[in-house]
């Protein structure tokens, strides 16, 4: 199983940006879907989640202004980033509980995407 993210990028403050992350492989079902990020010096934090039936929770910091999705049929999920700030810069990563046939549930994780706000 393998995820892929795009739609990283330099943006201006106040500006949008949206993430894709495509899951592919031997997937028989996927739970939960979700996005963290990591800041330069800080850890690995959530900055939402998704399960399949549409549930979603949000970071406080980006309540309001992010929005995750995810079409089911294609595996992939999303996220909507408006009003973005300074601190919003980060490697996002996109995460994934997926079931294979023959394996049973297991974490994935994207290559991650920098996302790079400018004041």
């Amino acid at each position: 199983v393998q995820l892929q993210a795009s739609g990283g990028g330099l943006v201006q403050a106040g500006g949008s940006l949206r993430l894709s992350c495509a899951a592919s492989g031997n997937i028989f079902s996927i739970n939960r879907m979700g996005w963290y990020r990591q800041a330069p010096g800080k850890q690995r934090e959530l900055v939402a989640s998704i399960t399949s039936g549409g549930s979603t929770n949000y970071a406080d910091s980006v309540k309001g202004r992010f929005a995750i999705s995810r079409d089911n049929a294609k595996n992939t999920v999303y996220v909507q980033m408006n009003s973005l700030k300074p601190e919003d810069t980060a490697v996002y990563y996109c995460n994934a509980y997926v079931y294979t046939v023959n394996i049973g549930g297991v974490d994935y994780w994207g290559q991650g995407t920098l996302v790079t706000v400018s004041s």
